[in-house]
């Protein structure tokens, strides 16, 4: 896989084609459209989908006009970034938004800080390790995250103690019900736990850009939890040094998730599929009498969070499920996809239900906690 600032250089020089071939000869929808598209390939859990059309947007400058045609068409629209977050239903009638746009450009830089501005379509963990490798430091920590860089501000994705919030500034943004282009500051976003406004309107942005704020302090590092810390250290006296850096928290994060998370290209899956729950002290404090070894995270005075994947494996679920659907053998927050990629009968949004449904309800049941379920849902006619 070529490195990002490869992928952007050679993007820009394709951009600049596309843009004239468009100019002289007009804009088609049907240029960019796949007809009765099978989405099976685009969607990291390998459903069975097929959507009335595929459009495929290589120009951000593209999107007004399709969207413009869409409406006069009266059609649904969807929009599907690296689906890795979604459960598509077996028939989609709607039209499909793929951004595949890519770049980087450097906003702002002084001799602490750098600004960028990230196509919505470049890969998030190539992002990442670009970043990394160019002294730019704040994201390792969300290294290995799956998907686009333009999906990344509705889940606020997280890991390993930091959030897309923490570094990012800006995003640009297309409202499909207007037709209007907008930006949000970090504040606009309404940033919460897994949660941003793209995600309370689901369905009606489009994210072509996202701007993030970069430090260049190597040795000032995120590194809380245990595991990570270790692992990182121990890097750092590989090459006899006393302090880690940011790479080494990035190298140390790859690791462990490889190790604990299988890969969608391998085993089809979404990533964590239930968020941890918050729950009162109090209830948490009640199940620790009785699960002494529970897990759990202060998040304010009050409250608790607990690790779903301690609840699922505690209630004896590791590798479990309703086939094909089961949680991973080796992180019970998984749920994983076990029909044969040439099967006639690929896995079905209904296959995702039953084991959901099971795995709620005995959570539920045992631990007297609600589980809620973390990838986007989408029925037929494309609402969330």
């Amino acid at each position: 896989m070529c490195p990002i600032s490869q992928i952007s250089s050679a993007q820009q020089d394709n951009t600049t084609n596309l843009s004239a071939q468009r100019a002289s000869k007009g804009f088609a929808l049907n240029d960019l459209t796949t007809v009765a598209a099978d989405l099976i390939e685009y969607n990291t859990m390998r459903l069975s989908c097929q959507a009335d059309r595929l459009i495929t947007l290589n120009l951000e400058s593209d999107i007004e006009l399709v969207v413009a045609e869409l409406d006069r068409l009266g059609t649904p629209i969807f929009v599907l970034s690296g689906g890795s977050n979604v459960i598509l239903p077996e028939l989609l009638h709607a039209s499909v938004l793929h951004p595949t746009y890519k770049g980087i450009e450097i906003l702002a830089e002084d001799s602490d800080s750098i600004t960028l501005e990230v196509m919505g379509g470049e890969n998030w963990h190539e992002l990442v390790v670009h970043t990394v490798n160019q002294g730019w430091y704040g994201l390792e920590n969300l290294a290995l995250i799956p998907g686009l860089v333009g999906a990344s501000p509705v889940q606020n994705i997280g890991a390993y103690g930091v959030q897309l919030e923490d570094y990012m500034t800006h995003v640009k943004a297309f409202h499909l019900p207007t037709q209007t282009w907008h930006e949000f500051d970090n504040d606009d976003c309404q940033f919460n736990y897994r949660d941003s406004i793209f995600k309370q309107q689901a369905g009606q942005w489009l994210i072509t850009r996202v701007g993030f704020k970069l430090h260049k302090d190597a040795h000032k590092v995120t590194a809380n939890y245990g595991d990570v810390s270790t692992l990182a250290m121990t890097k750092a006296e590989a090459d006899s040094r006393s302090k880690i850096t940011a790479k080494d928290v990035m190298q140390a994060i790859i690791e462990i998730r490889q190790s604990k998370l299988p890969d969608p290209k391998q085993l089809p899956n979404c990533g964590s599929f239930f968020k941890n729950p918050i729950i009162a002290n109090g209830q948490f404090a009640a199940l620790s009498t009785e699960y002494p070894n529970i897990v759990g995270y202060p998040v304010d005075d009050t409250h608790t969070k607990v690790a779903a994947g301690w609840l699922i494996d505690n209630a004896g679920l590791k590798g479990k499920g309703i086939a094909p659907i089961l949680t991973h053998d080796k992180q019970a927050l998984v749920l994983v996809n076990h029909s044969a990629a040439d099967s006639n009968t690929p896995a079905s949004q209904h296959d995702i239900l039953a084991t959901q449904q099971l795995i709620q309800q005995t959570i539920q049941d045992q631990f007297g906690i609600a589980l809620e379920r973390e990838p986007v849902w989408v029925n037929n006619e494309a609402h969330y």
